[in-house]
Order: C-alpha cells, then sequence, then structure tokens
C-alpha cells in the first residue's frame, strides 16, 4: 500500500510541476525581431514582393510579419516580379533560400531585386535575388 501511495505522490507532483509551467507560459513575453513581406518595395529601383513558403525549413502559409527570436533564421521565398523587362522562362522561376540575421527590436523588409544589368533567358536563375531592402527600429514582444 506504501509503493501505491509513493507512486501516487510523484504522479502528482508531476502533473502540479507541468501544469504550472503551461499556466506561466501565455503571461511570459519573449523578446524578439520582425521579418516583414508586407511593404511594397520601389518597382522603380527594381524591387518587387516576395511571397515566404518556408521559414526554417518548416512549410508557412506567407503572412506579413513573421516575429522571431534574435538569430539566424532561413527564409524561402518566391519572387513577384512583374516587370515586362523578364524574359525568363516560367521553369527557371523557382524558390530561393536566404538567411536573416534577426536582433533584438528590428524590423526587417525582405524583397527580390530584379538583376537588370544582364540580359537573361531560358533557365537561367540569376535574373533575381532575395534582399532586405529596409531595416527600422521597431519594439517586438511575443508571448510564448
Amino acid at each position: 500500500m506504501q509503493v501505491y501511495s509513493s507512486w501516487r505522490a510523484l504522479l502528482v507532483a508531476v502533473v502540479a510541476l507541468a501544469l504550472h509551467g503551461c499556466a506561466s507560459s501565455p503571461d511570459e513575453m519573449v523578446e524578439c525581431g520582425t521579418v516583414s513581406s508586407y511593404l511594397a518595395p520601389d518597382n522603380s529601383a527594381n524591387l518587387y514582393r516576395v511571397v515566404v513558403t518556408h521559414l526554417d525549413g518548416v512549410a508557412v502559409i506567407s503572412r506579413p510579419n513573421y516575429l522571431l527570436s534574435p538569430g539566424e533564421h532561413a527564409f524561402t521565398v518566391a519572387e513577384l516580379i512583374n516587370s515586362p523587362e523578364l524574359k525568363v522562362s516560367l521553369s527557371a522561376r523557382k524558390v530561393k533560400v536566404f538567411t536573416v540575421n534577426v536582433e533584438l527590436d528590428q524590423r526587417y523588409h525582405i524583397a527580390a531585386q530584379f538583376n537588370t544589368d544582364k540580359i537573361y533567358i531560358g533557365q537561367n536563375q540569376g535574373y533575381w535575388q532575395p534582399i532586405i531592402w529596409q531595416t527600422e527600429s521597431h519594439q517586438c514582444e511575443m508571448k510564448r
């Protein structure tokens, strides 16, 4: 009977600790930075919007802002270049991965830079690259 009582006390203690962790998590604020894709960049500067398909290797539904812990994060993006000068075949229009080093309380606006300094035809994928086109100070807090 005493063994049962000891196991029961241990189980109650483990459940209490687990519930305590769950109860305190929603109120805990975590410092972060933001990566954004909602601003329309200046097309006259050969900058175009992107759509995020994956974040750190995990498929995501594209959204305007990503609140992230400080550190490196890998974004997989597809370009939305709608320039009449773009003569690259649709099969060459592939996603690209780039890394953003997120810092505390910073917002990074990402875009596709259309490289117009060369003529790109056929399957050449060098016609664009993902970039951070604007960085600004932005207070960021997210719940854990």
